[in-house]
């Protein structure tokens, strides 16, 4: 079985892959003191919940954004699974793609995975909009190849950012309002924020196709992927496992498994 994580800016996530099927998938929040044995015994625990036996995890594949966390990371898969992870971005990891970039080594690792998996299961031109930490539109051709993209502050950020510089304006969660027009202070920060993030996500759109110069299907990720895609048609297909089926098939085309 592999074990797939995903290191993000707030979250990682692990996942256990038996061939295609998922038997399980964990969240922890991202800290860079927390150490591999704390990981490890927590992660195992989780195993045993779900039934699964850490001895039978026989490779491991991480991705991270988190440079610090990648030690531990590393540490925990040998420690804990007796395997060598891949860490994309190493030397020596095939992706399947070129990086079309004036500095390849910039691009953070969860963009080129997403690709990955958004070329294999969507094909031709497309744009995938990952709301993560950061809300991240990143533009994949016809050939699979990554050819940049856009970074947008995410969601949650830009909200506690606001809170944050502005004495008189509380913390509020992200929902979409029933009026654009609020008429109380929470409505209209929600309303700013959720209805702003629908024109940056359509703006953005319609100017990368303008610039790319056809038509691309747009391939949305990311925890708050379903709340946009119902307040705008730009967003085309819903996908919540992408960097994990990215993964998947990143660990499957260096182990020679990959079938095209």
């Amino acid at each position: 079985m592999l074990l797939a994580i995903d290191s993000g800016n707030t979250n990682i996530v692990f996942a256990v892959y038996d061939g295609d099927q998922r038997r399980g998938e964990w969240r922890a929040s991202t800290d860079t003191e927390r150490t591999a044995d704390e990981l490890g015994v927590w992660l195992a625990q989780l195993l045993t919940i779900e039934g699964l036996n850490r001895q039978d995890i026989t490779a491991a594949i991480i991705a991270s954004v988190v440079p610090a966390m990648v030690f531990g990371l590393k540490t925990l898969c040998r420690r804990y699974f007796h395997c060598e992870p891949l860490v994309v971005g190493d030397d020596g990891v095939y992706l399947g793609l070129s990086v079309l970039l004036d500095r390849p080594e910039e691009v953070g690792a969860d963009r080129l995975v997403n690709a990955v998996a958004a070329h294999k299961y969507y094909k031709g031109p497309l744009i995938v909009i990952d709301f993560g930490t950061a809300t991240t539109f990143d533009v994949v051709d016809g050939d699979g190849n990554y050819c940049g993209g856009a970074i947008a502050p995410g969601i949650n950020l830009s909200l506690e950012a606001l809170h944050m510089a502005a004495a008189k304006l509380p913390r509020v969660a992200i929902g979409r309002p029933k009026q654009v027009i609020g008429r109380a202070t929470v409505p209209a920060m929600q309303s700013g924020i959720f209805w702003g993030y629908v024109g940056l996500i359509e703006g953005l759109i319609r100017r990368i196709k303008e610039e790319f110069g056809s038509e691309m299907l747009v391939v949305a990720t990311g925890g708050l992927a379903p709340l946009f895609a119902e307040a705008t048609k730009v967003i085309e297909a819903l996908d919540a496992d992408l960097t994990l089926r990215g993964l998947l098939e990143i660990h499957r085309r260096n182990a020679g498994l990959a079938t095209e």
